[in-house]
């Protein structure tokens, strides 16, 4: 029986601790561990894409802005193409899922510049005239996108094969 006396005022404190750590106020914790994701997003996707700048929490711009990469959708914004006006945008996943690059040039644009080679699953042409095709090793061209048919939700069966893009302007 002493064992147990004696015993009691520890497992009383370990109590304690795990019922304040579960009590703990949830804003005092979202904060920093919010920052601490975005950061590490952008960090990650920095190490294996050097060379961008980062315009904010969920941007980075490669060459002074004729490239920027978004991670993130909007929230509630998913499976949706979501191109901003006077872009076109390629994403990552199918049916554009992030993270999201967008142009707005027109001629070849070599998407190794950017780490984007072979890696375009989906696409969207947000621009008033022209369109853009998609090609593998500037001779074949694997599909477009444009005025005509903005969309294409899956890249299949030319899945990560694009590394150029060429926009028509007119």
């Amino acid at each position: 029986m002493p064992i147990l006396v004696s015993v009691r005022p520890l497992f009383t404190a370990i109590f304690t601790v795990l019922l304040l750590g579960v009590t703990a106020p949830a804003p005092a914790l979202a904060g920093p561990t919010e920052r601490s994701a975005v950061s590490v997003d952008l960090t990650r996707y920095l190490a294996v894409h050097p060379g961008g700048t980062v315009l904010n929490d969920n941007e980075i711009s490669y060459q002074d802005g004729e490239l920027i990469v978004t991670l993130k959708p909007a929230v509630g914004v998913y499976g949706v193409a979501d191109c901003p006006s006077g872009w076109f945008c390629f994403y990552e996943w199918p049916h554009y899922g992030y993270p999201r690059g967008k142009l707005s040039s027109c001629g070849w644009q070599n998407l190794a510049n950017w780490s984007w080679q072979f890696r375009v699953e989906s696409a969207h042409y947000n621009l008033g005239n022209g369109y853009v095709a998609f090609y593998y090793h500037q001779s074949q061209e694997l599909f477009r996108v444009g005025v005509g048919n903005r969309v294409r939700s899956d890249a299949a069966p030319h899945r990560n094969w694009a590394n150029y893009v060429y926009r028509h302007c007119s």
